[in-house]
């Protein structure tokens, strides 16, 4: 039996100058985005597409949701496998092509390094970035790469 679960959210456009959308630059692309019982979050569009560079742009959210969901699928499997994690960071990358007056996403690469506790299995720390890989729902959503590039440190101390 399927499950399924639902979100929502209310998305604002606060960037109203005065004259509207009157003419391509005569508006901000900000916006509020409001989620009952969570911070807001204030958003533009990316600069180079007249937003504003201190405030977050869907494609920063989409890179971030997509190193996020890999992350707690990881710190999962990982507990699951017994091994240890003592650290996690990921910097991760989207690319996005334009053609044509057209964008798209070709590919986001994950860099997570892990701290994994000294004797851990360091091969299957690795291995278990593939298994997240294939379970992360947000990854299995979209229509473009993910991969990762995996870095495993033994904790020695």
């Amino acid at each position: 039996m399927a499950r399924e679960h639902h979100y929502a959210l209310q998305l604002r456009w606060t960037g109203n100058k005065g004259k509207g959308t009157s003419g391509y630059r005569e508006y901000d692309r900000t916006h509020e985005i409001s989620i009952e019982g969570k911070p807001m979050l204030q958003g533009s569009a990316d600069p180079a597409f007249l937003g504003d560079p201190s405030l977050h742009n869907p494609e920063d959210l989409l890179v971030a949701s997509l190193s996020a969901c890999h992350m707690l699928w990881y710190l999962h499997l990982c507990a699951d496998a017994g091994i240890v994690v003592t650290a996690y960071e990921d910097n991760a990358t989207g690319t996005m092509t334009q053609q044509a007056g057209k964008a798209q996403f070709s590919s986001v690469v994950l860099k997570p390094k892990v701290t994994i506790k000294a004797g851990g299995d360091a091969a299957k720390a690795e291995q278990l970035h593939e298994q997240a890989n294939e379970l992360c729902f947000i990854a299995r959503s979209v229509n473009f790469s993910v991969s990762h590039e995996a870095e495993i440190i033994e904790d020695d101390t």
